[in-house]
């Protein structure tokens, strides 16, 4: 795949970004919080365990969380942050067995989550052939977002993730004029755009710039979607059947999970169809 061959040839590889639930004390499941609706069977308040988190920190239903009323659990991703604190930060001592540092661990997570998201996409990002005019500055933004996620726990929750986030975002708009060059001059910019329940079967939406658009329910079937910016879109029901989204950047694989699709759809060699495409 070339991503994983050029980030590779760069030192750098997306396989730590990924959770490692086996790792995690379940941190997803006990410091985020969550309400009763469409996808929770429940409420939950943050810091207080899932009534389905298992004494080693297992889901107990997480085979069976769409069936159980669990959707939301299926398309939160962490990007690795949740072995990192559990791990790296705190060393291998559980909130169980040292409650004394469960309430700090609980607020360091979401901290640890944004910044290892910002490693997924400037990983990305180095990939591209792209970016290649990019590419120390991206390395750079790398390295210095790694040094932060090392931070003890008391800096990690006196850091200033905003700030560090603009100023990796400047790169990550960069990146996306790159890959859209040639189609942006076509494309209406969509950023942040209403776009729930919108009828656009069949559309050219190529190198459009959908980041932080709201997609959900949106009829995309057999819609051309390639070198699409995806960041921070919400696909949650949006019908991919049939579409193309091979070149499209940063999309990951919660959005797809929150999406409909079927064998048809096209997706970038990174991501995978979810099992429960094939049953819808």
């Amino acid at each position: 795949m070339p991503n994983q061959l050029a980030s590779s040839r760069n030192g750098h590889s997306s396989e730590k970004l990924h959770a490692k639930c086996e790792d995690c004390f379940g941190l997803c499941c006990v410091a985020l919080p969550f309400a009763a609706s469409a996808d929770f069977a429940l409420d939950k308040e943050g810091g207080t365990p899932c009534k389905n988190l298992q004494p080693d920190f297992r889901c107990g239903i997480h085979h069976n969380l769409r069936q159980k009323g669990f959707k939301g659990c299926t398309v939160y991703e962490c990007f690795g942050a949740g072995q990192k604190v559990s791990q790296i930060t705190y060393q291998g001592k559980d909130w169980r067995k040292h409650p004394e540092t469960a309430k700090e661990m609980y607020a360091v997570f979401p901290i640890m989550q944004q910044l290892h998201e910002m490693l997924w996409y400037l990983t990305e990002a180095l990939s591209l052939k792209e970016t290649e005019m990019i590419h120390s500055e991206l390395l750079q933004a790398i390295d210095q977002t790694e040094k932060l996620t090392l931070l003890s726990s008391k800096l990690l929750k006196e850091l200033d993730v905003s700030k560090h986030r603009a100023e990796v975002n400047t790169l990550l708009l960069e990146t996306s004029k790159l890959v859209r060059a040639g189609f942006q001059q076509k494309q209406k910019n969509n950023r942040g755009a209403n776009l729930i329940g919108a009828k656009m079967k069949k559309a050219n939406l190529r190198g459009a710039n959908l980041r932080g658009a709201y997609l959900i329910a949106a009829d995309l079937r057999e819609a051309d979607l390639r070198n699409v910016d995806f960041i921070g879109a919400d696909l949650r029901d949006a019908n991919l059947s049939g579409s193309d989204l091979t070149g499209s950047i940063f999309l990951t694989q919660a959005q797809i999970n929150a999406a409909i699709g079927d064998a048809k759809t096209k997706l970038p060699p990174s991501l995978t169809k979810p099992i429960h495409w094939e049953a819808e």
